[in-house]
């Protein structure tokens, strides 16, 4: 089994559609081992976002994240982050595949309703941003 971090980003969570991505985590077989609902603060938004920084879009996203709740969640599952990364689509909602969460959901690159680890290693490294091990089950 292997973990990864989700997030349901400001605008999905402002669109009210925390509930639906979260079944839909469900439904495709993850096991949410911890979730809590947060308003990052522009210092934690830097920190979580900081292999980006430097980059174009880096202030915008930073900026994004912190300007409503967010919905953070550790899943684990067999082959997880891959797993969780083809039921988000791709990072832009232009290129993703149909059903997916990005393609129902997000409205543009950076506005894209979810985030998930690029891999194990980093799945590693962004739970123990978010969950301490005795948060989770």
């Amino acid at each position: 089994m292997q973990r990864t971090l989700a997030i349901v980003k400001p605008d999905a969570v402002a669109a009210g559609h925390t509930g639906e991505i979260l079944s839909l985590i469900e439904k495709h077989g993850f096991r949410i081992l911890g979730m809590r609902m947060l308003r990052l603060r522009k210092e934690q938004a830097e920190g979580f976002y900081a292999v980006h920084r430097g980059k174009p879009f880096y202030e915008s996203l930073v900026a994004f994240m912190t300007e409503g709740p967010v919905v953070v969640a550790a899943l684990e599952a067999e082959d997880a982050v891959r797993k969780w990364r083809d039921v988000m689509g791709a990072t832009n909602p232009a290129n993703a595949a149909e059903g997916t969460i990005r393609k129902r959901f997000g409205s543009s690159i950076e506005r894209n309703a979810t985030h998930g680890s690029d891999s194990p290693e980093n799945a590693a490294i962004e739970v123990a941003f978010f969950f301490s091990a005795a948060d989770l089950l």
